[in-house]
């Protein structure tokens, strides 16, 4: 298959890039590197089967394609709130185009959606069929309600064209090819310990998360791509819920830090407990996460240390 990735320099797109390689599909990938790396596709970029376009998906392109996956947007606080109304764009433009070059194409298209549209939820676990707790004036509005017309925009296209459209609810995810700056909770904990800096834990650090290893994602992603439902999914990992505390001092101890933890002012939108129902995965897909944290967390340790290092 000739495949279309959207956000292919990116930490889950050069994951899914390279297991889709190694399937022996051909891959076109578009990123603009406003926010990927370029490290993260360097190893592609002479496999016949591989073809890199910088291109801004705010802007029309026509390509040939037999499927899109779409994960082409900021997906950290730290890079969609440097330009929130660009990231506004990209979520509804962006998601606009690709939709309309699947339509055309009359291909399957997958969209990355992200646990945030479930806000600071009032429910947990969250499960597909709840609507969210959501506040569209906070500094990750542009994110997460960007994610929700996206959502909206992709039913629509359903409903009026008959497509073959996924929704993949993402939850927090790490892993190798997580860049130490990128400004997500594990990359930043891991290489602040590597450096021995302080670990910076916003309020009192009992608020949580569910860690889901980025190969489990891969995945779910994969067989929800070609699975036969349209109903938006959950994709995390339930099992592995943990205070930032508790990451934080897992970190330390895993990475022989000596650096210690040090609590700042909690953000006033920072969702206090996150952790997705599987249900549906495990019922549709047939999937539920096998990594622990502890195995994730020494491989995105072995891999950040060596980018640290430059080794």
């Amino acid at each position: 298959m000739r495949y279309l990735v959207t956000g292919g320099a990116g930490f889950i797109g050069s994951n899914l890039i390279k297991r889709l390689l190694e399937e022996k599909h051909s891959i076109i990938c578009i990123d603009n590197f406003s926010s990927g790396n370029r490290l993260n596709i360097s190893n592609f970029l002479t496999h016949p089967e591989f073809k890199l376009i910088d291109h801004d998906i705010t802007q029309v392109i026509d390509i040939e394609t037999d499927g899109i996956w779409h994960l082409a947007c900021p997906a950290s606080p730290k890079y969609y709130g440097r330009n929130p109304i660009e990231t506004s764009k990209i979520n509804f433009i962006g998601t606009y185009n690709l939709l309309e070059l699947a339509r055309k194409n009359k291909s399957p298209i997958i969209f990355a959606s992200t646990s945030e549209i479930y806000g600071n939820p009032e429910v947990h676990p969250q499960n597909e069929i709840y609507n969210g707790s959501v506040n569209t004036n906070d500094s990750r509005s542009c994110y997460k309600e960007g994610k929700r017309i996206a959502e909206s925009l992709c039913f629509d296209y359903k409903r009026i064209h008959n497509m073959n459209i996924k929704i993949a609810r993402i939850f927090n995810t790490y892993g190798p090819n997580m860049m130490p700056d990128d400004g997500r909770v594990i990359s930043n904990f891991v290489t602040s310990a590597i450096l021995k800096k302080p670990l910076f834990v916003n309020g009192d650090g009992n608020q949580t998360r569910s860690f889901c290893y980025v190969e489990d994602l891969i995945d779910a992603l994969i067989l929800l791509f070609n699975s036969s439902t349209n109903d938006p999914i959950n994709l995390g990992n339930p099992k592995e819920e943990y205070s930032i505390n508790q990451i934080a001092e897992k970190i330390i101890k895993k990475v022989n830090s000596n650096s210690k933890i040090q609590n700042i002012n909690i953000k006033l939108d920072e969702p206090l407990r996150r952790k997705p129902c599987i249900k549906k995965a495990k019922l549709l897909l047939n999937w539920e996460p096998k990594y622990t944290i502890d195995i994730g967390l020494d491989y995105t340790i072995k891999y950040l240390r060596k980018i640290i290092n430059n080794e």
